[in-house]
């Protein structure tokens, strides 16, 4: 809003021989005769300053002027609040509004997806439902994207299922092997036990009786005998 004040170019709390000096000034610049070629547009600029200065010149008339203005002011500043508030409701509501389209495009669009259709048919639903070409076309892939993505890791998951049971398998059959495998060695030492038990028998009997024991080997065999009784000859024939 243009004042007064600003049409001689002074600011609101001016002295008396401050708007003085700014209305010569203006008033000089915008004197019809000093504006050859542009004497309209001068003319009525140089008549809003003679307007101005001689409402601000008056002490009487300024005060009125301000306490008018103050309250044009006050008044311009409550209607442009109420129209920044209405603004921003409005813009609100269309806010809501349009989050609320968007949202129910992506829900249409997910129940289809979830039946098996493919981006393509995505799009030409959406289309169908006066959804905007651009966004349709980014719900579209979005969503075709996020199902994509969730068959992947169904597929990952079921693979790491089976994986899982191929490995219990394996265990339960280490476990097997590993029984029959002790059944075998143990049966294996019963039987080698059965065999080994008659020498064992033996070899504790004759360490109990001493008299089971070999004999010398001289008593054992007729040469040895022959040769201790040689060798007591000799022995005599000396003395």
């Amino acid at each position: 809003m243009t004042t007064l004040y600003d049409t001689l170019g002074v600011q609101a709390h001016a002295t008396d021989e401050e708007i003085k000096r700014a209305y010569r000034k203006a008033a000089m610049k915008w004197h019809p005769d000093r504006n050859h070629g542009a004497e309209h547009v001068a003319r009525a600029a140089f008549q809003e300053i003679k307007d101005a200065y001689a409402i601000l010149s008056d002490a009487e008339q300024r005060k009125v002027y301000d306490a008018v203005y103050a309250e044009q002011m006050r008044h311009w500043e409550a209607q442009r609040e109420r129209q920044q508030h209405a603004h921003a409701q409005r813009a609100a509501a269309a806010r809501a509004a349009d989050e609320a389209a968007y949202a129910e495009m992506v829900s249409v669009a997910i129940r289809f997806a979830d039946e098996g259709h493919n981006r393509d048919v995505l799009f030409g639903v959406l289309l169908g439902r006066q959804c905007e070409p651009r966004r349709a076309a980014q719900i579209a892939d979005s969503v075709a994207a996020l199902q994509a993505s969730r068959r992947e890791a169904a597929k990952a998951g079921g693979a790491g299922d089976a994986s899982k049971a191929t490995d219990a398998a394996d265990t339960v059959d280490a476990a097997k092997d590993a029984d029959i495998k002790h059944q075998a060695d143990a049966a294996t030492g019963k039987n080698a036990a059965a065999r080994d038990a008659p020498a064992n028998r033996a070899k504790h009997a004759n360490s109990a009786n001493p008299a089971n024991q070999d004999e010398p080997t001289a008593d054992a065999h007729p040469a040895g005998a022959l040769g201790g009784l040689w060798f007591q000859f000799l022995n005599s024939l000396r003395f």
